[in-house]
């Protein structure tokens, strides 16, 4: 299966819960694309001591997951893309849904 993930949160336990469960998908098999959009893109700065959201990103790549960070949001925040969270754009969000099989949001 193809799952998209649009994480357009910023509470840690809600974006640490969104990895979990791509990490968990992948480790099934299938493919998995996560799109940061609006305060998702906030995600790599919301560890906390109980939700180690960076980690979880980092196992979700390192399981083969691809994560995209909207750029317009990006720089609405003043904010930079990452190796891990490169800039993309509303066409890369309408591909993940439109090759998905299934889309969650978070």
């Amino acid at each position: 299966m193809k799952l998209g993930i649009v994480i357009y949160s910023s509470n840690s336990e809600v974006v640490w819960n969104a990895f979990r469960l791509g990490v968990y998908s992948l480790k099934q098999g299938d493919s998995v694309s996560a799109f940061l959009l609006g305060p998702g893109v906030e995600a790599e700065s919301l560890d906390t001591n109980q939700f180690k959201v960076t980690e979880q990103m980092r196992s979700f790549v390192d399981a083969g997951g691809i994560i995209l960070a909207c750029s317009t949001c990006l720089t609405i925040r003043h904010a930079e893309s990452s190796e891990m969270c490169p800039m993309s754009t509303m066409k890369d969000l309408y591909d993940i849904i439109r090759d998905s099989d299934r889309v969650v949001t978070f």
